[in-house]
C-alpha cells in the first residue's frame, strides 16, 4: 500500500472511532435520565470499576496498551460524569 492508502485507511478508521464515541455518548445520556428519573446518583463506582476492567481485558485481547487503553475509557467516563451532573 501507499503512504496515501495508508493515510486514507487511517482517515476511516478515525472516522469510525469518534463514531462510535458518539454513540457511547448518546447511551451514556439516555442512562443519565434513566438515573434521573429513578432518583439514582451520578457516580456509581462499582459499574465504573466493571468499564475500566472490561477496557483492560478488550485491550489485552486486542493486544493494546491496556494503560492507554483505560486511561481513555477514564476520560469517557469522566465527560459522562460531567454531562450528566450538569444536565440535573
Amino acid at each position: 500500500m501507499s503512504l496515501d492508502e495508508l493515510r486514507d485507511e487511517i482517515r476511516a478508521i478515525d472516522r469510525e472511532i469518534v463514531e462510535q464515541i458518539a454513540q457511547r455518548t448518546y447511551v451514556a445520556d439516555t442512562i443519565a435520565r434513566v438515573k434521573d428519573e429513578q432518583g439514582l446518583p451520578t457516580t456509581d463506582e462499582e459499574q465504573e470499576q466493571a468499564v475500566m476492567d472490561r477496557a483492560g481485558e478488550n485491550a489485552e485481547q486486542f493486544d493494546v496498551d491496556s494503560n492507554l487503553v483505560k486511561a481513555i475509557f477514564r476520560l469517557l467516563i469522566e465527560l459522562n460524569k460531567v454531562e450528566q451532573r450538569e444536565s440535573r
